[in-house]
């Protein structure tokens, strides 16, 4: 143990001992891969090291959206990656979903099955993806099994201004994340994986027959590690293409008589709101100032906080009164590829990030594959 830790014989007993599965990160991913991973291996000590006083990612910083792709978003992605890719992470969204919803159940996360709606705001982009919709409607049948997933609705045309139609997903729905993040740290405790906070990783020696962590607090060993740390990846690793980006959210005062339920995009998805506890919940507006939001420090834009006050207004609550109660951020961790990267960096030192601002759908699965990589 290094001697500049002042620690006692206790503390060095009970938590700087050697491990057999140590995951950077509590994150709903890393959460995942350590609960996987301590079901397939029951004696196994399993430790989790998150640097914040609660998930410093986007796990509980999110929109809380339980959604696999808007029709717009996944004909963008068809695109720009293989098909098999495509499908491939869809499947792993609409799994992981599933996986999430048995593994702490519905209520634990206050799963609403809202939908989901896409909103466009000219008939040519709407034409063109209803031309399309068919074709993608087979692809989803074919790929995950759901029936007639996208399909062209008035519902709310009347309560949004200057929309000219909308698509609305049949399986998508929303979450209370916080709720979620607090029944998965609840299994973790009940499986008796430790978890310890305002621990930050500054060094990850892989030594061949295991790995030396060094954080701010004190050195630690185990067998294996598992970096989940989703956007700030390269912060601890030298891996490619995986970037952070800053994702931020507002929300609203109560509005009485509000009307809109469900899980709203627009603009292939780099907007969105649903409804939350009587209040609208906003975000997006990456795309206004892509190279600002590849950031790891959270805080908010104005450019983009006038664009969402702006849509808020005009767009989502026109001539409704309200005031916006508070604004944050979350960092997301995105590529070239949506596809989440799980893969080994070096001998016992396992990478699971990437999640494509998908991490609430994808995240369970991407844990639990990730466990199955693990001896």
């Amino acid at each position: 143990m290094n001697k500049d830790f002042n620690h006692s014989y206790w503390e060095t007993k009970t938590y700087f001992k050697s491990y057999d599965l140590i995951v950077i990160g509590s994150g709903i991913v890393g959460l995942s891969t350590a609960i996987s991973y301590k079901q397939k291996h029951k004696r196994a000590n399993v430790l989790i090291l998150e640097r914040g006083t609660l998930a410093s990612g986007a796990s509980t910083k999110n929109a809380g959206f339980a959604c696999f792709g808007s029709a717009t978003e996944l004909l963008d992605d068809l695109n720009n990656m293989s098909e098999t890719q495509v499908w491939q992470t869809v499947k792993m969204r609409w799994e992981g979903l599933a996986l999430l919803k048995k593994r702490i159940g519905i209520k634990n996360m206050a799963f609403k099955a809202f939908g989901g709606y896409e909103l466009f705001f000219d008939q040519e982009s709407l034409q063109n993806c209803l031309e399309q919709i068919e074709q993608l409607n087979i692809n989803v049948f074919q790929n995950i099994g759901l029936k007639n997933c996208y399909n062209p609705t008035k519902k709310y045309l009347k309560d949004l201004q200057g929309v000219s139609g909308i698509i609305h997903n049949t399986y998508e729905g929303q979450i209370d994340t916080g709720l979620m993040m607090l029944n998965l740290l609840k299994l973790a405790n009940h499986l008796d994986i430790r978890i310890l906070n305002n621990f930050e990783v500054k060094r990850i020696d892989d030594i061949g027959a295991s790995v030396s962590l060094l954080s701010d607090f004190g050195e630690f060993s185990t067998q294996q590690l598992v970096v989940a740390t989703n956007g700030f990846a390269k912060q601890l690793l030298k891996i490619e293409d995986v970037k952070p980006a800053r994702a931020q959210v507002l929300v609203t005062s109560p509005i009485s008589g509000l009307k809109l339920k469900g899980s709203f995009h627009f603009d292939k998805g780099y907007y969105y709101f649903r409804n939350i506890d009587d209040r609208i919940l906003f975000g997006g507006g990456r795309n206004l100032d892509f190279e600002t939001e590849h950031t790891f420090d959270f805080g908010l834009n104005p450019i983009i906080q006038k664009q969402l006050d702006h849509y808020l207004k005009e767009l989502i609550l026109p001539g409704i009164e309200y005031t916006v109660e508070q604004r944050w951020s979350g960092i997301m961790g995105i590529g070239s590829e949506k596809a989440p990267i799980i893969k080994k960096v070096s001998s016992n030192v396992l990478a699971v990030v990437r999640m494509g601002g998908m991490g609430i759908a994808i995240g369970s699965m991407v844990g639990e594959i990730a466990a199955n990589k693990l001896s």
